[in-house]
């Protein structure tokens, strides 16, 4: 990893869905995420930050980015 890149991991939101039995298919379909983008949600890659508000206020969750995204350098 170079020196300015930033490395994206959504930990955070998998322990939220473990807190609160959810299973990520059920997120998925919640949201009305496509499967391609939860694919690089479950391989830590970036996706928009319509996607991530579309999670956080999901009714389940309703939580702000910091909850669900660590960002690591």
């Amino acid at each position: 990893m170079s020196e300015n890149q930033v490395k994206i991991t959504y930990k955070p939101l998998w322990k939220m869905l473990i807190d609160r039995d959810m299973t990520k298919t059920e997120l998925r379909k919640k949201t009305q995420i496509a499967p391609s983008t939860f694919t690089k949600i479950n391989n830590d890659q970036q996706v928009s930050l319509d996607i991530l508000a579309s999670i956080c206020v999901c009714v389940e969750l309703k939580c702000g980015f910091d909850d669900i995204v660590e960002i690591e350098r």
